[in-house]
Formats: C-alpha cells, sequence, structure tokens
C-alpha cells in the first residue's frame, strides 16, 4: 500500500507522539510519585491521558485521509497538535513549574481537542 505523503507525515508525528506520551507518562509513574503532591501527580496523569487520546487522534487522521482522500484533514491534524502542546504540555510545565500561567492556558488545548472532533465530524457528514 502507498501513503500519500500528507498521509505518512500524519501517521509518523502521531506514532511519535504516542511514544512521546509512553515516555511522559512512565517519567510521571516513577519520577515524580515523591516529588510532587498527589493533586500534583492527577494533574500530570490528565496531561498524559489527553496526551495519549489525542495522539491516536492523529494516527485516526491519518487512516481516514488515507481511506478518504478527497477530504483534507489538515485543520483537524493541527487542532490535535497544538492542542496537545497547549493542553498536555502545559500540564506538564505547571506541575513541574508551579507557574499558574501554564495551567491557564490549558483550557485554549482542550477547545482545540474539541475543534479537532469537530472537523472530522463536519468532513463526515458532507462525504458523498
Amino acid at each position: 500500500m502507498n501513503f500519500q505523503p500528507q498521509v505518512r507525515k500524519f501517521l509518523v508525528v502521531g506514532c511519535a507522539f504516542l511514544a512521546l506520551a509512553v515516555l511522559i507518562g512512565a517519567f510521571g509513574a516513577h519520577g515524580l510519585k515523591n516529588i510532587v503532591t498527589p493533586e500534583k501527580l492527577v494533574t500530570f496523569e490528565t496531561g498524559v491521558r489527553y496526551h495519549f487520546f489525542h495522539a491516536f487522534g492523529l494516527v485516526i487522521v491519518a487512516m481516514i485521509q488515507q481511506l478518504f482522500p478527497e477530504i483534507k484533514l489538515q485543520a483537524a491534524f493541527y487542532a490535535f497538535l497544538v492542542g496537545i502542546f497547549l493542553f498536555s504540555f502545559n500540564c506538564y510545565f505547571y506541575v513541574l513549574s508551579d507557574l499558574k500561567i501554564f495551567a491557564m492556558i490549558v483550557p485554549v488545548g482542550g477547545l482545540l481537542f474539541v475543534v479537532g472532533w469537530l472537523i472530522i465530524a463536519w468532513k463526515a457528514l458532507k462525504l458523498r
């Protein structure tokens, strides 16, 4: 099977972000449990969980794009990608730094996750 160049990029980035989620999750589970409060650990784990969900979302975008090349899902891909940075990475930074500014950015990432899923739904509705 030949992948379109865009699909290959989506798939590689999605898999790389999944691998990164595993590494960050392991760091949180093993490296942070004796360093941060239980409440902060929950925040870190929430970041990891959403990181996983939306890295899988990146892979799903690649699969949909391969199956239906006539629809363009770049906007959903970038919504998930930027959402991971703004949501998950700011959860991580907040826990590690205790700077509230990072926690204040997290909802923007969450909104981008919603936007990404709605873009996919909209494009699916338009498929013929």
